[in-house]
C-alpha cells in the first residue's frame, strides 16, 4: 500500500516528536537513581506459599483472559510462563540437595530499563512513580525490547490482529485511583508487599539482619543491572540465579540497547523515509485505537 503526502508528513512529525520523547541521546552508561517518588515492589520467597493468588488477581486488575492449558485439563487458569495473557506468575525451583522455594516472575522496573534505551521510537518509557509502562500507539512492533530485556520479560500477542507488547506495568491505573497493586492486596502472606521504593529496600535490608540464617545474605535488585524497583529475598542456601533471575553485576543493562539502536541506525541519525515508515504506524496506531474506542458499546 502507497503512502501519500499527506500521511507521510504526519509520519514525519509524530515520528520527529517520538525520537524526541525516546531519549535517543546516548545517556545509558550512566547510572540512573531511583526517582524520588519510585515505588516498587518487595517479594520475599521465604513467606510464598505459591497459592498463585497474585497470578488471578493481575489479570482482574488488568482484564486479561485466562490461560487454560494442558496443564490444568484446559480447564483451570493455569500458565506455564509470562506471555501474551500473563504478566505475572509464580514457578517453583526444586534443587539437587532437596531445597525448593517459589519465585515471582514479573517486570522489575529497572532503574534504567533496556527496554526503553531499546524502543527507538518511544513506546516503553519510565514514567511517574518510575513504572516502565507501554504506549501502543507509539508501538511499532520491532520487539526490540524482547532483545534488550536482560529478564526476558516483555513478551508478543502473536494471536492478535494489531499485537501488542505485554508487562507488569504495576498496575498503574489502581495506584491512579489511590489503590495498591492487585497482586499485592490479595496475597495471604504478604509474600510481596508495595510502597516507596526507599521504604522497600530498607526493610529488606532489616529482614536480612534481623533473621540472617533464614535468607540468602543479598538483596536482589538493589545495585544488580544498575538496580530495580521491585526487590527480592531469597531463602538460605538458594541464591538468586537459582531462581532464574541473571547475574548481572552492577553495570547498568541499556548499554546493550545502545548496541542494538547503532546497528538499526548504523552509526547515524535514522534517515527520513524510516521516520516516514515508523510514524505513519505510530499515526494508523492511533486511528485504529481511536476507531476501537468509538465502536464500544
Amino acid at each position: 500500500m502507497g503512502v501519500d503526502r499527506r500521511t507521510a508528513l504526519k509520519g514525519m512529525a509524530v515520528a520527529g516528536a517520538a525520537l524526541l520523547a525516546s531519549g535517543a541521546e546516548d545517556h545509558a552508561s550512566k547510572p540512573h537513581p531511583a526517582p524520588s517518588d519510585a515505588v516498587g515492589m518487595l517479594y520475599d520467597a521465604t513467606l510464598c506459599i505459591g497459592c498463585k493468588s497474585c497470578v488471578v488477581a493481575c489479570r482482574e486488575a488488568n482484564d486479561m483472559p485466562p490461560e487454560r492449558t494442558a496443564l490444568g485439563g484446559g480447564i483451570y487458569d493455569s500458565p506455564i510462563s509470562l506471555d501474551g495473557q500473563t504478566r505475572n506468575i509464580i514457578k517453583l525451583y526444586e534443587g539437587a540437595d532437596g531445597k525448593s522455594s517459589y519465585m515471582k516472575a514479573q517486570c522489575m522496573h529497572c532503574l534504567d530499563p533496556a527496554c526503553v534505551g531499546a524502543c527507538m521510537i518511544g513506546a516503553l518509557q519510565k514514567r511517574e512513580h518510575g513504572i516502565v509502562t507501554w504506549d501502543g500507539s507509539r508501538c511499532i512492533g520491532c520487539r526490540y525490547c524482547q532483545v534488550a530485556c536482560p529478564y526476558l520479560i516483555p513478551k508478543f500477542t502473536w494471536d492478535k490482529a494489531i499485537p501488542r507488547i505485554v508487562k507488569c506495568e504495576m498496575c498503574v491505573q489502581r495506584i491512579d485511583q489511590g489503590k495498591i497493586p492487585g497482586c499485592c492486596e490479595v496475597c495471604p502472606r504478604n509474600a510481596v508487599i508495595f510502597g516507596k521504593y526507599d521504604d522497600l529496600l530498607a526493610e529488606a535490608k532489616r529482614r536480612l539482619k534481623k533473621n540472617p540464617n533464614r535468607y540468602y545474605p543479598k538483596v536482589f535488585g538493589e545495585t544488580d543491572g544498575g538496580g530495580t524497583q521491585v526487590l527480592y529475598l531469597s531463602k538460605a542456601g538458594i541464591s538468586f540465579t537459582d531462581l532464574g533471575l541473571p547475574a548481572l553485576g552492577e553495570t547498568p543493562v541499556p548499554e546493550l540497547s545502545q548496541e542494538i539502536q547503532h546497528a538499526a541506525y548504523k552509526g547515524f541519525i535514522a534517515p527520513a523515509v524510516l521516520y516516514v515508515v515508523l510514524g505513519t504506524v505510530i499515526w494508523r496506531n492511533k486511528k485504529a485505537e481511536a476507531k476501537g474506542k468509538e465502536e464500544k458499546p
